[in-house]
C-alpha cells in the first residue's frame, strides 16, 4: 500500500486546513471527484501535470483510510 502521508498534506494556510497534494493548492477532494465522475488518471495528469500518478493513488489511499472506522458493539 502506498504511505499516503508524503504525498497528502494539511496545513491551516492552505486550502482552508483541507487535504492537499504535495502543499499544492488540489485538494485530495478534487481528485476525487473528477475519479468519480469518470475522469481517466491520464486526463487528470494532462490537465494538471505538476501532478503524479503516485499523487493520485495517495488521494485514494487517503480515502480508504478516512473511510475505515471501529465496528460498534450493540447490546
Amino acid at each position: 500500500m502506498i504511505d499516503y502521508q508524503k504525498r497528502i498534506t494539511v496545513s491551516p494556510e492552505l486550502c482552508g486546513g483541507r487535504p492537499c497534494i504535495r502543499g499544492q493548492r488540489i485538494r485530495v477532494k478534487d481528485v476525487l471527484e473528477m475519479l468519480s465522475e469518470g475522469v481517466s488518471e491520464s486526463e487528470i495528469l494532462e490537465d494538471y501535470p505538476y501532478l503524479e500518478s503516485e499523487d493520485i493513488r495517495a488521494s485514494l489511499a487517503y480515502a480508504a483510510s478516512q473511510s475505515d472506522h471501529p465496528i460498534l458493539k450493540t447490546q
